[in-house]
């Protein structure tokens, strides 16, 4: 199955002309939803692309109908992303421009696309769920049942903390969503889970993915640093050990596996690397991560470092079947140090509530050197 993006949207004799393509090169156009030109993938995945295909006009008093010549020009760059296109119909000019990422980002397609799948248990409580999901009532069960499934597991007043660290954490991604213009549905609680944002529309750059997986974090990191200003200024252990066991949830939400938040990041990054010197220095980052955190006496931390890592980077080969439009060398240099700073403020956190004495401040480093 190949990953679609809508490349360029115009109209065209009274009717859509929607241009699709991916990062393979592959190209397909359609006028009124029928296929009327195709570019198979090549070596090549960008530069000048030519369609051209006839449309038949009747017209009254006319015994054949006639011929009309259409010519889509496209002149396309993936990174950073910049399309030209130009089309011309009986040779004249009828309508011409550029395309950046910026548009691409806040594009809503034109046919939602279904996705048939086969009847399951499965694909039925996933259904179900789909057309529950919109009532605010769901919501406020799953919230309650995370409060009652956490307080079970551990005490009231730590399952209120939980539950308000995944608030903040999920409010984070769905902030970001809504700054990229995308129709959100909020965010679920969900027992022994976590949480998960829900989105209407999809994201078509790897920017989104990065910036709305990190705002989670991001979001999750300045709970942790209010909670430690407000443990500096009244001396309340409460504050203390929330800022230390939330710095520990966005931290593992951090790791570089798939689906957690630090896996869509780093496969992002990594992904929008096309050249073996790119693979290279995500090689050596990886080796550089686990070594440091053995270093620091993280074993645990070393290790699932070094799981994330090996999946993310098996996968790299099918980069290009993928429809996010790649970052640019700026976006993954941003990326990179944005995820790193995120990342080495909670270890910074927890290091310096373990250096505390107290046993109960010091579980989340024990944790990680576990």
């Amino acid at each position: 199955m190949r990953c679609i993006l809508e490349l360029l949207r115009v109209q065209c004799l009274g009717k859509t002309l929607r241009l699709e393509g991916s990062l393979a090169g592959w190209q397909e156009l359609y006028w009124d939803n029928q296929l009327v030109s195709q570019k198979t993938a090549g070596i090549e995945n960008d530069g000048l692309r030519v369609h051209e295909f006839n449309l038949q006009s009747h017209q009254p008093n006319q015994e054949a109908p006639e011929q009309i010549a259409v010519r889509l020009e496209t002149d396309l760059i993936w990174q950073p992303f910049k399309l030209d296109y130009r089309l011309l119909v009986e040779d004249q000019v009828l309508a011409e421009g550029t395309r950046t990422e910026k548009d691409m980002e806040r594009q809503e397609p034109e046919l939602p696309r279904q996705n048939t799948q086969k009847l399951s248990l499965v694909g039925l409580a996933s259904l179900g769920f789909k057309l529950l999901k919109s009532a605010k009532v769901i919501k406020a069960v799953l919230a309650g049942a995370s409060l009652a499934a956490y307080s079970w597991l551990f005490s009231f007043q730590f399952a209120l903390a939980l539950i308000a660290c995944l608030v903040v954490h999920e409010y984070g991604h769905v902030r970001a969503m809504k700054y990229f213009g995308m129709k959100t549905k909020g965010f679920y609680l969900i027992p022994f889970m976590g949480g998960l944002a829900l989105s209407e529309d999809k994201i078509n750059t790897r920017w989104q993915d990065v910036v709305i997986s990190i705002m989670g974090p991001t979001f999750g990191l300045f709970m942790s640093l209010a909670c430690l200003v407000g443990w500096w200024i009244t001396d309340n252990p409460f504050f203390a050990g929330l800022a230390a066991f939330n710095s520990l949830l966005n931290l593992f939400n951090l790791l570089p596996i798939l689906p957690l938040d630090g896996g869509h990041v780093i496969k992002s990054i990594s992904f929008s690397m096309n050249s073996k010197t790119g693979l290279l220095l995500c090689v050596l980052g990886a080796v550089f991560g686990v070594w440091l955190s053995y270093s620091l006496g993280l074993a645990l931390l070393g290790f699932l470092l070094l799981i994330g890592s090996a999946e993310i980077l098996f996968e790299w080969r099918a980069r290009h079947q993928s429809h996010l439009i790649p970052l640019d060398r700026y976006g993954q240099i941003f990326s990179t140090v944005w995820y790193l700073l995120t990342l080495a403020a909670f270890i910074g956190i927890i290091w310096y509530f373990a250096g505390m004495g107290d046993g109960l401040l010091g579980l989340p480093l024990q944790i990680l050197q576990s």
